[in-house]
């Protein structure tokens, strides 16, 4: 059954940024695209590297990680481009009230 967590308000976070959360022994990366919030593992799939670090392509709905320059689509956590071949994962994201929620399995 999937765990609803609450990361943080909805101004906590401004728009086209991303944010390291540590939550249930997983780093994930809190992205703000607009009003739109997606959360993904904060590790590249390609190197051990923090997503969150890394540029917000709002138009794309993209993250590059800084280390190599591979971008993953928000929405599927799918890379868009090398050297990553390998998606990262994705979680559902709401927000209630005045609090984002990630729901992890």
């Amino acid at each position: 059954m999937p765990e609803s967590v609450r990361l943080c308000g909805p101004d906590d976070l401004q728009p086209n940024t991303a944010r390291r959360f540590d939550v249930a022994g997983r780093a994930l990366a809190l992205v703000r695209v607009g009003d739109e919030f997606y959360a993904l593992d904060d590790t590249c799939s390609h190197e051990d590297y923090s997503l969150s670090e890394g540029e917000v392509f709002a138009d794309e709905c993209e993250i590059e990680c800084t280390k190599h320059g591979s971008t993953f689509d928000l929405r599927s956590g799918e890379p868009r481009s090398l050297p990553a071949t390998k998606p990262v994962a994705v979680y559902p994201v709401r927000v209630d009230g005045g609090d984002v929620v990630v729901e992890l399995p």
